[in-house]
Formats: C-alpha cells, structure tokens, sequence
C-alpha cells in the first residue's frame, strides 16, 4: 500500500439518522465550516456533520472525530479504505466511512483517536 496523508479534522462530529422522506436542513450546506454528508436511503436519512450543526435526533451518535485522506484519489486506485479500515481494526478502532468524489474519510470515536492516529503512524501513513 502506498504511504498516504491523512488529516485530522478541528472538532468533534455526530452521525444521525432522520426518518426517510426527510428533507435536510438547508443550514447543513450553509453554515457547515467542515464535512457534511447526507446520504438518502430506504431505512432513512443518514448524516454526518459538526456536532454544532447537528439536530435533535433518535438515533443519534456524538463523539466522532474525522480523519481524511488527502486527495484527490484517482478512482483506480485500490485498498486505500480496506487498508486504512484493516490498520485500525487491528488497533482496535471502529470506524464509520464516508466517500467523496475526491477521496475517503473516516470517523472515528474520540476516545479512540490516539490510538487511531498511532495506528495509522505505524502504518507507514503520515498524519497531517
């Protein structure tokens, strides 16, 4: 696997579910100072956003810290999220991924970004 930069993003996240049918918050794709991702399935409206911007929601789960890739990725490349998922289950880490047009990202617990990043070190990544 290729040595790749990952970034630690300022602030903690939130991912929630909102019932499916509902519109996102237009203040999501305004006033969101980081990543904001929603994504519409039958089971519901999934997002991931700065805890400050986050609604009210059941389920919902706070204390998530982003990690990213630096991009962009070319789309042929391969392994970059299985390797990235496979060092840090290793270490323990669980994760919830998103995608974008221009690379990966992870969300990790915060409890669990120290040991996230000194996997990710010990992988040969460098932590930006």
């Amino acid at each position: 696997m290729r040595r790749l930069v990952v970034e630690v993003a300022p602030g903690e996240y939130t991912v929630l579910r909102l019932p499916a049918g509902t519109p996102p918050p237009v203040a999501l794709f305004t006033d969101a100072p980081g990543l904001v991702s929603v994504v519409s399935a039958p089971d519901g409206l999934t997002v991931v956003c700065p805890t400050d911007l986050a609604l009210e929601a059941d389920p919902r789960e706070d204390g998530w810290r982003l990690l990213s890739v630096r991009g962009p990725l070319d789309f042929a490349l391969t392994g970059i999220m299985a390797a990235i998922a496979g060092e840090l289950a290793a270490a323990g880490v669980s994760l919830f991924a998103v995608s974008t047009y221009d690379t990966d990202h992870v969300l990790v617990k915060a409890a669990d970004l120290d040991r996230a990043v000194a996997a990710l070190r010990e992988a040969g990544h460098e932590i930006g």
